[in-house]
This record gives C-alpha cells, sequence and structure tokens, in this order.
C-alpha cells in the first residue's frame, strides 16, 4: 500500500477521488487547508486511458491515521505529488483519465509533474513545477530568488532574473540521462519564494539576504538561489561560511568580480568575492575562476586573485576543447570540504546568453558549462547560484532557459543525489 503525507495549501477546490485502472486516490480536504492522498495498489497494473469512477467525500474529514510510518510529517511542508497551491491544477490533474505510476513511486519526496500529463502553462509558476512553501523545513534543497541589481554597473535588469527563470524551468523534465541522476526521488526539494530586498539600499539588502539564508542553511538545507546581481554572493557565503567555514569555491564568470571598490563604494556586483576573502569566507587555496576574459583597466588585472592563491583560468584557455580534464584537476583541489558553485551566466558567451548586464565576446559555449557542473559531482557541494539573467535584453528567453538548466545541473550533482 502507498500512502501519501500531509500536504499544506491555500484552501482547496478539490475533487475527493478519482480511480485509474489499478490505482484508486483518495483526497480528503481537512479544514479547507489540508489534504490527504492515500494510494491503494490493486493486483492489476495501470490501465492507462480507463478511468474507472470518480466520487466525492465530504469536506472537513481528518485522516491523519492514514500517515505513513515512514513518512516525515510535517505540517508545515508539502507532502505528496502533485503539490501546488492552485485548485485548477488538480481539478485538470485528477480528473484525468490516466496516471503514471512513476510519479507515485515515493511520498516522501516532492516530485513534479510530467508535461505528458499537466500541461506546461498549468498552476502556479514556481521553479521547475515544485511545490511552494514558506521556509526551508524540512527541506534538502531549497530553491530561492533573490531579486536584486541594486549593485549592477552597466544595464540594471536582474532583479527579474528569478521569475523568468522559474517560467522557462516549465521545460526542465524529471531525470537527467546523460548522468544518470535522479534528483526528485533522492532529495525533497522545494521552491521557497524570493528574499525580500531593498532595493534602495544595497547595504540593508546583504543584511536580508545575510538573514534569511542564516536560516535556510541552519536547517541543514542546501541553498540553489536564481539571481539577481553577483552582488548577492557575498552575503549569502556569509551565511554558508558562518555554518560550514571557509568553503571552496568553483566560479564560472567573465570577470574575477574582485575589484575592491567602485564610484567610492566598496560592495557592488565587482567586489563580492574581494569582500569574501577580507572577511575570511574563502579557502583561497580551493578557488577556481574559469572563463575569464575582457578588456581592464590595468596591465594586470588577474594579479590580486593569484596572491591570494586563486586559480584563474581565462576564457582562451577553454576554446575550442573539452573541459573534463579541467575539471578532474578541480575536483582535486577542492578535496572533499565543503565547495561552493557560483555561476555568473556571462560566462557563458553572448551568442548564447545575451540577456544580461555585463557581457563579454568569446566566452564559453553552453556544452563546456554542462561539464563544469558535472564535472562538479562528487564534491561535498553546500550551496550554489545563477546569476545576472537580465531577461529583457533576451527576447527568446534563451538566456534564462540556459539558467534554469544550469541550476538543475547543479541539483543533479549534489553529493546525495542517486544516479542508474
Amino acid at each position: 500500500m502507498l500512502r501519501g503525507e500531509y500536504i499544506s495549501w491555500k484552501p482547496l477546490k478539490l475533487p475527493a477521488v478519482s480511480c485509474f485502472g489499478g490505482f484508486s486516490m483518495e483526497l480528503f480536504c481537512s479544514l479547507g487547508r489540508k489534504a490527504l492522498l492515500q494510494g491503494k495498489a490493486c493486483q492489476n497494473s495501470l490501465a492507462i486511458g480507463k478511468q474507472v469512477s470518480c466520487r466525492t467525500f465530504p469536506t472537513g474529514t481528518c485522516r491523519s491515521q492514514h500517515l505513513s510510518s515512514n513518512s516525515r510529517a510535517n505540517p508545515g511542508r508539502p507532502g505528496f505529488l502533485p503539490r501546488t497551491p492552485c485548485g485548477s491544477f488538480f481539478e485538470s490533474f485528477y480528473t484525468a483519465s490516466f496516471l503514471p505510476r512513476r510519479l507515485l513511486s515515493d511520498a516522501r519526496f516532492n516530485v513534479p509533474p510530467s508535461a505528458e500529463f499537466v500541461a506546461r502553462p498549468v498552476g502556479v509558476c514556481s521553479m521547475f513545477k515544485l511545490p511552494i512553501q514558506n521556509s526551508a523545513e524540512g527541506l534538502d534543497v531549497a530553491f530561492v530568488g533573490v531579486p536584486l541589481d541594486t549593485g549592477t554597473s552597466n544595464r540594471p535588469g536582474a532583479r527579474f532574473g528569478p521569475r523568468h527563470i522559474r517560467a522557462e524551468s516549465s521545460m526542465v523534465r524529471l531525470f537527467n540521462p546523460s548522468t544518470g541522476a535522479d534528483p526528485y526521488h533522492s532529495l525533497v526539494a522545494a521552491d521557497i519564494g524570493d528574499v525580500n530586498v531593498n532595493l534602495y539600499n544595497l547595504k540593508d539588502s546583504c543584511r536580508q539576504i545575510r538573514e534569511a539564508f542564516q536560516k535556510i542553511v541552519a536547517q541543514g538545507c542546501v541553498p540553489l538561489t536564481l539571481g539577481g546581481d553577483h552582488t548577492i554572493t557575498y552575503p549569502i557565503l556569509q551565511a554558508v561560511a558562518e555554518k560550514h567555514g571557509p568553503v571552496g569555491l568553483v566560479h564560472v564568470d567573465a570577470h574575477t568580480d574582485t575589484g575592491d571598490k567602485a564610484l567610492g563604494e566598496k560592495i557592488y556586483h565587482g567586489t563580492p568575492f574581494r569582500r569574501c576573502v577580507d572577511e575570511g569566507l574563502l579557502d583561497c587555496k580551493r578557488v577556481v575562476q574559469i572563463g575569464i576574459r575582457g578588456s581592464s583597466y590595468t596591465q594586470d588585472p588577474y594579479k590580486y586573485c593569484r596572491d591570494q592563491g586563486f586559480r584563474v583560468v581565462l576564457a582562451e584557455d577553454c576554446w575550442m576543447k573539452s573541459l573534463v580534464p579541467l575539471m578532474a584537476e578541480v575536483r582535486k583541489q577542492m578535496g572533499d570540504k565543503p565547495v561552493y558553485i557560483s555561476f555568473d551566466i556571462d560566462g557563458i558567451d553572448p551568442a548564447y546568453a545575451p540577456g544580461t548586464g555585463t557581457p563579454e565576446i568569446a566566452g564559453l559555449t553552453p556544452s563546456q558549462a554542462l561539464e563544469i557542473i558535472r564535472g562538479c559531482q562528487g564534491l561535498n557541494i553546500v550551496g550554489g547560484d545563477l546569476v545576472e539573467v537580465a531577461p529583457m535584453y533576451d527576447a527568446s528567453g534563451n538566456t534564462a532557459l540556459l539558467g534554469a538548466n544550469l541550476l538543475f545541473e547543479m541539483l543533479c550533482a549534489l553529493p546525495q543525489v542517486k544516479r542508474t
């Protein structure tokens, strides 16, 4: 017998039961806020395309006795799939004439619905169509947006990155056949919304971000962040290093972001890693920066990085070659200590990712980006971010789509993810 667990939503309008071939699913609405799913396996396999029956139970029925003994019951976190705060989603999903068995395999996890059975535009927009919840409680991985671009030096617009990345993420499916990763049956993941930043005060925004991420990492949850400009990585690393100590860094970017100040300000998107060094947040012998390129204001713009012990991999050293050998060296450099991944979308050539604020020509390709993130498999990854997507400079949406896919690859690279 398959049993579900509590699901936390706003008030829902739900059909109570639909039977799909050999599987019946009951939904009980308790006080209009909690529902319980109970699946009863029959001897016959799913009869695809055959809806057996549909009947309605009265609302207000609490069936807490059906909670699975191996479920991590927590009324504050979502439960069995498909979890979404959208009643119309349930009406369309549960009145469908069939349901895929693989999506009902384990009530402990949040498994996004397949577009084979639920149309991509249906439901509230969330990262990978995962459930939305207000905190990281009960989660292994949390997707969190930081819609801040007050620290940009050229073209603004990265504040809109999180919502566009979420929208494009509906194209990303459940499994990663290239790596064998099965993230949604390995980790409990959800979208916990955005940090409430102060668009008029960058230092105050950094405080808000730091405090928000302190709460996330304190619960043992790995944050994967949707930016936002690169300023946000500084307060995130303050929170991460508070828990894990100085971390290694895999940093993909066109720029080193190690400037000291600009226009008299020491905090903006060109200085986050200088500030991190100042505060001892980085294990400098385990920092690699990949894809660095572009003109500069000095003859030796990378001297500071190399003086700290960073490994700087220029974009021209990556041209026309696989980065698999490079990443084998990076894995040895990082060892088994905590590692953070920070990926600026302008590390990718603007032919592929024009939707960004400070584009630089002759960058990395998307396939090299995949090699970098997949090359982080086996590392002790404690967080990651994808920053600097400014969607208004790319009407196609492809920059945000690329960003969504790279975040999926980060999810798949986490050490707890099962692989086939």
